[in-house]
């Protein structure tokens, strides 16, 4: 530290402002001499691994390429399976599969009598 009074508060140690308050003064931390400089800057970054916090990103969920349930493993097989079906056919009718049981739980009877009629060739 140096001899010279502090150029902030004068040599007080104190500072104030218009409604009274007071403190401490920045620039000399309250001695009333000039700090030296390499004193005034004071180093907050926080630089320990534990202070960083985590992304909170969820994990990306498995996209789903296959029915779940009994009956509609059993009906998906079927479509796959089939001679007569073109590949985008066969994609489609097993995303109708697995849309229904997404929404309905399982497959009923109705929907697989509807998908086995679109899957099965026309007389």
């Amino acid at each position: 530290m140096s001899n010279e009074t502090c150029g902030i508060c004068g040599g007080d140690g104190r500072i104030g402002n218009s409604f009274g308050n007071t403190t401490t003064c920045p620039g000399c931390r309250g001695s009333g001499k000039k700090a030296d400089d390499d004193h005034l800057f004071h180093d907050v970054t926080k630089t320990k691994p534990s202070h960083h916090r985590q992304a909170n990103k969820a994990e990306v969920a498995v996209k789903q390429t296959w029915p779940t349930t009994y009956e509609g493993i059993q009906l998906a097989t079927e479509v796959r399976d089939s001679k007569t079906l073109s590949a985008d056919l066969k994609a489609k009718l097993t995303r109708e599969i697995m849309d229904y049981e997404g929404s309905h739980g399982k497959c009923t009877q109705t929907f697989v009598k509807k998908i086995r009629k679109q899957s099965r060739p026309g007389a």
